[in-house]
């Protein structure tokens, strides 16, 4: 298969590898993806330097992970590696492995459909990893290369053999999917970078996306919100009540909504409810807290509705993890199946919408 218009890139844009063989290039030299505000001075961040003085703080040191950021790149090389340089020392969590938090996740298109196919593996904050070698038959193949969900990254490379080339892909068809909420947004706690939901209904929309999932913050506070309206994305995902109270929501739901309409008029803006934690059936205080939250979403958004607030549409809880209870690693963070659940429920709106 032979992908068209690709511009491959420069050997001299490449660092040699210390007697391995390959060229190394960094993928800021392939355009990255999940960069809202295109290549800025901080680029394995999700938000631009001035955000620092605008939102809290919190926020602004988890936007330093790089959940949902990826390189798109065309090569026909039968070997890949990767070199990743990480910004924290913590590779993995309690409930989250390192891959997930740490890693690298490596897809390639086949036959129209993308695929996964090599996961790298960190064994600390530097890391040299051989994804994949010996591939045949010899062919044009578009990989994707996402980047940690729980950790920051201060280099990444793609290393290919020295008589190899590598091309930035073709542009991508259409606008991002914006994601906007919590830590089950961010990715925790999928397994690899590709499984959280986010990335999983993004590939089967064939979309690119934005993820401003942010672990136990994603409280639409205006601030943050005000940066997302900058954005010009096919649909917003407000994915954020597990860490809203139901005064929050009530208080900050119908603002958050009314500036993003105001700065786009016509995008749709999907209200995601809050999963079913996957105790409830036992655990009272579980049941009423996601229905006291969602039963003030709808309400909000039904009140949005009757003043003239179109392209609004709600994705009930009770869908996104399934009836039986082993869709969490803890009741609420979704495993890989949980996040395989999402994406299964959420694609049917996304798809008519973009």
């Amino acid at each position: 298969m032979t992908v068209q218009n690709i511009e491959k890139l420069d050997p001299n844009l490449a660092s040699q590898g210390a007697g391995d063989g390959l060229r190394w290039f960094d993928i800021r030299h392939l355009g990255m993806e999940g960069h809202g505000w295109g290549e800025q001075e901080l680029p394995f961040h999700r938000f631009p330097g001035r955000a620092q003085a605008l939102i809290p703080p919190p926020v602004w040191e988890l936007s330093r992970h790089s959940a949902g950021l990826a390189v798109r790149f065309v090569t026909a090389s039968p070997t890949l590696a990767a070199r990743w340089k990480l910004r924290f020392d913590g590779l993995a969590m309690p409930h989250m492995p390192a891959t997930g938090v740490s890693g690298l996740d490596l897809y390639v298109r086949h036959e129209g459909v993308w695929k996964w196919t090599a996961t790298g593996i960190p064994r600390a904050k530097e890391n040299s990893q051989t994804l994949l070698a010996d591939l045949a038959p010899r062919a044009e193949r578009e990989y994707r290369l996402y980047l940690p969900l729980y950790n920051g990254c201060e280099s990444v490379e793609v290393g290919v053999p020295e008589n190899e080339t590598i091309a930035k892909a073709p542009p991508a068809a259409g606008k991002p999917i914006c994601y906007y909420g919590t830590s089950i947004t961010q990715g925790g706690c999928a397994s690899r970078p590709g499984m959280a939901y986010t990335a999983i209904a993004a590939r089967r929309l064939d979309r690119p996306h934005y993820n401003f999932g942010f672990s136990g913050n994603g409280r639409m506070e205006p601030a943050v919100v005000e940066l997302l309206a900058e954005l010009d994305p096919s649909v917003y995902v407000l994915d954020a009540f597990p860490n809203m109270t139901v005064d929050q929501i009530r208080e900050r739901l119908a603002p958050c909504i009314r500036l993003l309409r105001k700065a786009h008029p016509v995008t749709p803006i999907v209200v995601m409810e809050n999963v079913l934690y996957t105790s409830h059936t036992l655990v009272t205080s579980f049941r009423a807290a996601y229905e006291g939250k969602n039963r003030a979403a709808r309400e909000v958004c039904e009140a949005l509705h009757n003043e003239g607030i179109t392209r609004l549409t709600v994705v009930p809880g009770e869908i996104l993890y399934g009836a039986d209870q082993e869709a969490t690693v803890d009741g609420s963070h979704a495993t890989d199946l949980g996040f395989m659940r999402m994406a299964e429920a959420l694609v049917p709106f996304l798809r008519p919408m973009i």
